[in-house]
């Protein structure tokens, strides 16, 4: 009898412990994926701060008239002026 009890005690604590287990896994695979997300908006926001500070970006001036072709063509076209 006491043999059946030690056994059901030490089974009872090894599934307590699987499950902290799976518990702790999803914990972590969730943690990974805030840490990427949270990686790929930094990246983000420092290629935009860099792209502002660049010397060949400010030196660039505003495009007046901008033509755009009105068919789905692959060739370009010559515009005439």
């Amino acid at each position: 009898m006491t043999l059946a009890l030690m056994i059901l005690f030490h089974e009872n604590a090894n599934a307590t412990k699987g499950y902290q287990l799976r518990t702790l896994e999803r914990q972590r695979s969730k943690l990974l994926l805030e840490e990427e997300v949270l990686k790929m908006q930094v990246a983000e926001s420092q290629a935009l701060q860099r792209l502002e500070a660049d010397n060949q970006v400010n030196a660039m001036i505003p495009m007046g008239r901008a033509v755009y072709t009105e068919h789905d063509s692959t060739v370009a076209q010559k515009i005439q002026m």
